[in-house]
């Protein structure tokens, strides 16, 4: 076993089939070898009748997964991008693949699950939260924009609860979790060891039913109507300007929390959301993620954010252009053209995106 093998550790226990992904010091960042042994693991795992489900989890006690390793992609980003674009081509077919996988794939969004670790996640078919799970796709506060197919799973909240999400990067606990359909059911943190144990001696329903529970109540139901109202604006400025004025103090801190996001990344996430909302299968909304997340490569915004954000961390970033009302309806659909890497072809008859 290799180094990069340890990062993701395989082992069958009764009808299950268990991933950890084992990165704990990185709160389990993903890298192109972790997606790579997750998709050859399924490959196995399909077809060995002995396994039937799949569990994932993540080790250490902070979270399940934090996302891709943005470091890496900074690097990758200064130096031209090709080794991200290529880990984004393998990862969103893994996500795709999760969404239609044949057998009962358990996620255990146990902790922080973010970016990536949502897209390993929440296409599962059932999805566990605890009263510790803090879930969010936070990318524009690095100048990038929800991908792993976070749009998809967005727009398909309710209202606009999703587009709040997307455009302030707010972290929701597990009752938001299930009602903007990020989830399915909550079992308390401590009863995990013993979902495990009966995942391996029942079929799935059998060892949910011992452990489902009610999730202490969340936060998002009480502030429905000014979310509602506010982000179901045309334009990013008059989304700012409904929350500015809406008389909510939730909704002068979403308005603040806001403006402090990458201009452009708001502006292309906004335009990605409505986009997804359209009739179609997840596969067609990860094809576009995947010429958003190339054109992010050649945007000042994406290394600034993440310089900012994880890098020096002074968390100042300077976008450019640096406000809303800058930037373009055609600096926006650039953001949509076909990447010079060539587009990600998971639908059997991909359809053109009108951009």
């Amino acid at each position: 076993m290799t180094a990069d093998d340890d990062h993701v550790l395989l082992r069958t226990e009764g009808r299950s089939g268990l991933l950890t992904l084992n990165r704990p010091q990185a709160l389990n960042a993903l890298t192109p070898a972790m997606v790579r042994r997750v998709d050859e693991a399924l490959t196995a795992w399909e077809h060995d009748p002995a396994v039937e489900s799949v569990v994932l989890t993540g080790a250490g006690p902070r979270g399940l997964c934090a996302g891709g390793d943005i470091r890496a992609i900074y690097e990758d980003a200064r130096a031209g991008g090709g080794a991200s674009a290529a880990f984004w081509r393998d990862e969103y077919r893994l996500n795709a693949r999760i969404a239609r996988y044949p057998k009962p794939y358990v996620a255990l969004m146990d902790g922080i699950v973010m970016g990536g670790g949502v897209g390993l996640s929440a296409h599962g078919s059932v999805r566990i939260v605890t009263e510790r799970s803090r879930i969010a796709m936070p990318e524009t506060g690095i100048g990038f924009v929800p991908d792993v197919g976070g749009t998809y799973l967005l727009a398909l909240a309710p209202g606009e609860l999703g587009t709040h999400l997307a455009l302030t990067g707010a972290r929701i606990g597990a009752a938001d979790a299930l009602l903007c359909g990020l989830a399915d059911h909550f079992v308390p943190a401590a009863d995990l060891p013993r979902l495990l144990d009966d995942l391996a001696a029942h079929p799935v329903h059998e060892a949910l039913r011992r452990h489902v529970r009610q999730p202490p109540p969340g936060e998002l139901p009480a502030l429905r109507e000014w979310i509602d109202d506010c982000y179901a604006a045309g334009t990013a400025e008059e989304i700012v300007a409904r929350l500015r004025g809406h008389g909510a103090p939730a909704a002068q801190t979403a308005a603040d929390t806001l403006l402090t996001k990458s201009p452009t990344a708001v502006k292309v996430t906004l335009a990605a959301l409505r986009l997804a909302r359209r009739p179609g299968p997840l596969e067609r909304v990860l094809e576009r993620e995947y010429r958003i997340s190339c054109a992010a490569l050649a945007s000042p915004d994406l290394i600034e954010g993440i310089r900012a954000q994880v890098v020096d961390k002074d968390r100042t970033p300077r976008w450019s252009p640096a406000t809303l009302a800058e930037v373009t309806d055609a600096d926006v659909a650039r953001w949509f053209a076909p990447p010079a890497t060539g587009e990600l072809h998971l639908t059997a008859d991909p359809q053109e995106v009108p951009w």
